[in-house]
């Protein structure tokens, strides 16, 4: 059993302002990748009470590409959403297709370099690229492009890797503030810039990386990599470690986090931002989360050492494709908001997502999206 001192001081409420509207910390933002979230238009995202989502610039950078978007109007526009907008750099997607497969591409201290998973063509990308592609966006918050290995790697190679990505976050940057200039936006509207803290499991290379983006200078500081070892174990002791390196008054990223346990937890570790496709990839593959019914909110942390592996039983899960729903006629929801969760029961659901109805994993996206933004909501009242 491993432990951590889990205190009052590690967590805190924050609000902070974008040019789409005030956030308040903690917040979730939903992966709307390819500038949608899949069976759902931006309207039935925002009735569950979303806050923010992300977009990805590889993705978006390939299909419809930068120059459609800004003759869209921007990403907002484009995707009809008009809250705040957070762009990953890609670099997780590129480094991902780049790792799995020889051949597809190659890094080097100037740029990656690789072949489109769409049709072939080769593309480029240097760390200038990433941020002018994220202004052409017009998204409000941007990510740093890192070099973003698995966390197996030996620590040899994890610190060429450490290194690259802190020589393209002070290029990154530098780019961000010729950006600014150049297309004249006003502080008010100024988007906020993330860097990205690589090191793996290695608590060495997570601290200088840190100190050093830190010297830098950045709105916020996110946690790189996978939060899981290759065997999916949770990295809990890496994730407190890391947040403790970071500024107290910085916004903290815990990204691809996660489960409601691993948010729970990274919460109180003081992260405060996450993202996730968790919600609606579960939701549209029929599992569904709800509050335990004795559920009455999330009590103060005592100050003392707490085992990681811990955490209150706040919820639970079911698999709407199970035979034991086909017969089930209690509401899919009666504590939402959403008037058709309140009323479609769950055999019906059961029954839309047996004949491979749409349908089904919308309202299963949706019951889980509302349970996201209620456990954000129950976390600020801690």
């Amino acid at each position: 059993m491993s432990g951590y001192k889990l205190t009052q001081k590690n967590y805190r409420h924050g609000r902070i302002s974008t040019a789409h509207g005030i956030l308040s910390t903690p917040f979730f933002m939903p992966d709307a990748t390819r500038a949608y979230i899949k069976g759902n238009t931006s309207a039935d995202v925002k009735r569950v009470k979303t806050e923010a989502m992300v977009v990805n610039t590889f993705h978006l950078y390939l299909q419809p590409g930068r120059e459609l978007i800004k003759k869209a109007g921007g990403i907002h526009s484009f995707m009809n959403w008009h809250k705040p907008l957070l762009s990953d750099s890609g670099g997780f997607q590129v480094f991902s297709l780049i790792h799995r497969a020889q051949g597809l591409g190659k890094i080097d201290d100037e740029k990656v370099s690789f072949k489109s998973p769409i049709n072939g063509e080769r593309h480029e990308l240097t760390p200038e690229k990433s941020i002018q592609i994220q202004f052409d966006l017009g998204v409000d918050m941007m990510v740093c492009l890192d070099d973003c290995p698995p966390n197996d790697w030996p620590k040899e190679k994890l610190e060429v890797a450490v290194k690259r990505s802190l020589d393209w976050a002070a290029r990154c940057k530098i780019e961000y503030l010729k950006q600014l200039k150049k297309r004249k936006i006003i502080e008010a509207k100024r988007p906020l810039l993330f860097a990205v803290v690589q090191g793996g499991d290695f608590e060495d290379l997570r601290f200088i990386s840190a100190q050093k983006l830190i010297a830098i200078g950045f709105d916020g500081y996110g946690f790189g990599a996978r939060p899981v070892d290759k065997d999916g174990n949770f990295l809990a002791d890496t994730l407190f470690k890391t947040a403790s390196f970071l500024p107290e008054k910085s916004l903290r990223f815990a990204l691809g986090v996660g489960t409601p346990e691993d948010i729970y937890r990274c919460y109180l570790m003081g992260w405060d931002m996450f993202d996730c496709v968790i919600p609606t990839r579960e939701g549209r593959h029929g599992k569904l989360f709800y509050f335990d019914k004795k559920f009455k909110g999330f009590k103060k942390p005592v100050e003392k050492i707490q085992a990681i592996s811990k955490y209150p039983k706040f919820y639970h899960s079911l698999n709407i494709s199970n035979a034991a729903f086909a017969q089930d006629f209690s509401a899919i929801n009666p504590d939402s908001e959403l008037l058709e969760l309140r009323q479609y029961s769950k055999a019906f659901l059961h029954h839309l997502f047996k004949l491979k109805e749409p349908l089904g994993q919308k309202l299963a996206s949706l019951n889980n999206l509302e349970f996201y933004n209620r456990l954000m909501r129950e976390l600020r009242k801690i």
